[in-house]
């Protein structure tokens, strides 16, 4: 399956890759994969050497820093992995979340040239001032401090030169790698990688596009519009586009830095449920969050704000979705069993499962939290939880959850670092009632029904016309009634080959039986035909046996 890879860069790509794999002890999934085979043939031989670890190190560390070597496309990947709690255990999370974004800087020099083309001119003209030692770097970008000539400070977020190219290549590979796995190792088709690279490709191209990035700041700042507890800088278009990303610089506390918290005289508790409040809205009531709250993009004003930055990465939910999870969590708090199990069988999306056991483990469950306190309640452990409990029933939640789950556990985990006392539980119980209520709100019930109306006005409208092309096409001979049975068709398709075989072994057994009473009968002028009709019996019986034997070594094959 490598070899329709078209291009000597993408086998180059692969060898590193290997290569990679190689070194951290994963040499045998390189051979079942097929990769050595087509490395060789290609003549890029691979050398294998010691595929084991000198330090101990367990299968996720491994897997970390793998990413790591392979550089910007797989860092990113394992970040993306980091929010599928629902398909990965604890220690590959916590493996996944170390993955850090920080590479060395590429000298100004080497950036000049395209920032030059992004801003029109020569940057050195353009800004006021312009700090060529960037002030951070990541696998995508690096960032730039500049001064405007009106003396606001600003950030120059470059996308790193020719990244694109080599990202490209890397989903290529990560395509085809994901056939393959699902292909050629079943017990790794669970991890659903088709699914999970699919979702990883629609948000890289995203990230990668700095103005979407842009977009997306502007949308969530109108959610937040009219608040004065909530910092998201503002987009300076004129130099912003799909390579940059200009943005007013925030100057305040790194979410991290707890001691410079407490120098600032800052109250922790009150950040906490401020940060709660913003994140629970993006989720719970506007729709549109930030999907990587993590502390390296929240920052702490001064006067008590909290700067929220980078929006590469966001979630949506539809109001519908809203309204399950507000029930989800409604029904995890208030211990109601079936309805939680309703929602996620909703989610699981038609996927067969034993729902009186899934029910029953939904209750013993829900039975443990009975009786606790709703300040000791865990929001972001519960969901864990439940995440595992899909897991083992090999139930992969939708991308836009897992998203919000691993949202949720992040709030959840800031929020204690803060103020050890922080609960989630009744921060959260204000937005779902609300979004219980808007849900139920007249002006919500009335729009609903007259979207009904409408699609029931529209499918009468088109009933006649329906009925119409049915009659007509019965009355043309044309009508056909087509139901596939695909687990009968498969069945006759076995009882035809087996009946195939029958045939052509009584057949076989006949024609042995015939030439041996014909060469018995060899004898007086006419034993020469007799001996030629013997010998071709003979002949005919030897090579329906081969058909016989090929047919089933056949089957054998294709199952």
């Amino acid at each position: 399956m490598w070899e329709t890879l078209g291009t000597v860069r993408d086998l180059g790509r692969l060898q590193e890759i290997a290569s990679v794999l190689i070194r951290n002890g994963f040499g045998d999934l390189v051979r079942r994969i097929g990769l050595a085979d087509v490395l060789e043939r290609a003549g890029r031989l691979l050398h294998w050497g010691d595929d084991t670890q000198r330090t101990p190190l367990t299968a996720p560390m491994r897997v970390r820093r793998a990413m790591e070597e392979l550089g910007p496309t797989f860092v990113k990947l394992g970040q993306v992995l980091a929010t599928r709690v629902d398909l990965f255990p604890a220690e590959w999370i916590a493996e996944f979340s170390e993955l850090q974004n920080a590479v060395p800087a590429l000298p100004y020099a080497q950036i000049r040239e395209q920032l030059e083309r992004d801003v029109g001119g020569d940057p050195a003209q353009v800004f006021a001032w312009l700090d060529e030692v960037p002030m951070a770097a990541a696998s995508l970008a690096q960032a730039h401090r500049a001064r405007l000539h009106d003396g606001r400070e600003v950030v120059l977020k470059v996308r790193r030169p020719g990244i694109r190219d080599v990202v490209e290549a890397d989903l290529r590979l990560l395509a085809r790698l994901a056939e393959i796995i699902e292909a050629r190792l079943p017990d790794l088709r669970r991890y659903r990688p088709a699914d999970v690279v699919q979702q990883f490709t629609t948000s890289l191209r995203r990230e990668l596009d700095f103005a979407a990035e842009c977009r997306n700041a502007e949308r969530i700042a109108r959610d937040f519009s009219g608040r004065t507890d909530i910092l998201i800088p503002s987009v300076h278009w004129q130099w912003t586009c799909e390579s940059l990303n200009v943005q007013d610089f925030v100057d305040g506390i790194a979410g991290r830095d707890l001691a410079a918290v407490d120098a600032a005289g800052l109250d922790r508790r009150q950040l906490a449920q401020r940060g709660a409040d913003i994140v629970l809205k993006m989720v719970l009531q506007d729709g549109c969050f930030h999907a990587d709250p993590h502390p390296g993009n929240i920052i702490y004003l001064r006067d008590g704000r909290i700067g929220v930055i980078d929006f590469g990465m966001i979630g949506t939910l539809s109001e519908s979705r809203r309204f399950q999870v507000a029930q989800l969590l409604h029904g995890l708090v208030e211990q109601e069993p079936e309805q939680v199990a309703d929602i996620l069988l909703d989610w699981a999306g038609g996927v067969a499962v034993d729902e009186g056991r899934l029910q029953q483990d939904i209750s013993q469950f829900v039975d443990r939290y009975r009786g606790v306190p709703l300040k000791d309640l865990r929001i972001g452990l519960m969901l864990t939880d439940i995440t595992l409990l899909l897991r083992s029933y090999n139930l992969m939640l939708p991308a836009d959850l897992a998203l919000m789950i691993k949202a949720f556990l992040t709030l959840e985990g800031m929020g204690r670092q803060l103020d050890p006392e922080f609960d989630m539980a009744s921060a959260a119980r204000p937005f779902l009632e609300q979004v219980v209520l808007q849900r139920y709100a007249p002006r919500a019930l009335l729009k609903r029904g007259r979207r009904s109306l409408l699609g029931m006005l529209d499918l009468a409208g088109e009933l006649p016309r329906d009925l119409r092309r049915l009659v007509q096409a019965a009355r043309r001979g044309r009508l056909q009634i087509k139901v596939e049975t695909n687990a009968l068709k498969g069945f006759g398709d076995q009882v035809n080959q087996a009946a195939n075989r029958l045939v052509v072994g009584i057949v076989t057994a006949a024609l042995i039986i015939g030439s041996s009473i014909v060469m018995h009968s060899v004898g007086g002028l006419s034993s020469r035909w007799l001996l030629v009709l013997g010998v071709g019996g003979f002949i005919g019986a030897g090579l329906c046996g081969v058909w016989i034997l090929f047919s089933i070594w056949r089957s054998g094959r294709r199952r």
